[in-house]
């Protein structure tokens, strides 16, 4: 009997993401090679350094005897059919790889070696242009129109983003996700405190990581790029945002700046990577809900590690000791 699971036919048995294994499986399947390292241990014997990926995660693995029968030439990003076993070092799953043959195309689906959102990413979309609808100002609701209507690159680009490498939401569809999520706090915000102005707080939430869809490369990869080294996030965003206002007439300067000044100041902290401090309330607004957003994803990310024990370990993008709590 034939089944299918994952990326690859099987006889007899399913194939096991790397969510599910555990020490003592034996694999036989084909992964993403996300990186790889030659290496040299301590007793001079070389040896390869993996990280392997599916959509579920990713694993370490090592090959100790690189160059042997049956351990075949391939690259980072290559997809290899790996067969190794799974043991435990310093508490954390390995992988010591016995075999390697690079993949052909037509061998592998690569969307199931891409992490995606568990949310439905066109009723996210639709759901942020819900809120985008809310905004009234003319000019606002002219940028956002030449953005998530009328650019179908950039529209394209933002639903298949992730919103980080590596830190919170770094998956496809992570950069909606997160967008959709401050800005559903900005509305609730908006609605508690309203002094706030609220188009102008809803716009820079929607556009607060914009450019992101240049600083990341797209996936599998999903690394940054040289722009996004160099300039970063931030400022992509706003020179995004300076080349669409130019098309719009008559568009406020005040209101531009303030708008522009709600995506610099979006970290908070000029340790944080802001090139400027929050100087207006819509911008500490977004701030808190930029960071509220992300951290609750990092916390959600790191509740599901496995762990027989209700305390989870220190996670030092929170700072702290982790623990679930008792459902």
């Amino acid at each position: 009997m034939i089944r299918i699971s994952g990326s690859k036919l099987q006889e007899g048995m399913y194939m096991k993401y790397i969510k599910d294994l555990k020490e003592g499986d034996t694999v036989n399947d084909i992964y993403l090679v996300k990186k790889k390292l030659s290496l040299t241990a301590k007793n001079g014997r070389a040896y390869d350094s993996l990280t392997l990926q599916d959509k579920t995660g990713s694993v370490d693995a090592k090959i100790w005897e690189p160059g042997s029968v049956g351990i075949e030439d391939f690259s980072e990003m290559d997809y290899v059919d790996i067969m190794g076993e799974v043991t435990v070092y310093q508490k954390k799953l390995q992988l010591n790889v016995k075999r390697a043959r690079k993949c052909h195309e037509g061998e592998y689906n690569p969307e199931e070696y891409v992490p995606v959102t568990k949310k439905n990413i066109r009723e996210m979309y639709q759901e942020l242009i819900n809120l985008a609808n809310t905004v009234k100002e003319p000019h606002l609701r002219q940028l956002i129109i030449k953005f998530f209507i009328e650019d179908e690159e950039f529209k394209k680009q933002f639903q298949r983003s992730s919103a980080a490498k590596t830190v919170h939401h770094g998956f496809l569809g992570g950069l909606l996700e997160h967008t959709l999520g401050v800005t559903k706090l900005c509305s609730t915000f908006a609605d508690n405190y309203p002094f706030l102005n609220r188009d102008l707080l809803i716009t820079a939430a929607i556009f607060h990581d914009i450019g992101k869809t240049k600083e990341l490369s797209s996936f599998p990869k999903n690394d940054y790029t040289d722009e996004g080294q160099l300039i970063g996030h931030i400022i992509i965003g706003v020179e995004m945002i300076d080349e669409k206002i130019k098309e719009i007439p008559d568009f406020p300067e005040t209101l531009s700046n303030e708008l522009r000044h709600c995506i610099l100041a979006h970290h908070g902290e000029l340790e944080f990577g802001s090139p400027k401090k929050p100087a207006i309330a819509e911008a500490a607004a977004l701030n808190f809900a930029d960071n509220a957003d992300a951290k609750l994803e990092i916390f959600r990310e790191f509740l599901e590690t496995k762990s027989e024990s209700p305390w989870l370990g220190f996670q030092p993008l929170l700072d702290s000791n982790i623990r679930k709590t008792e459902i």
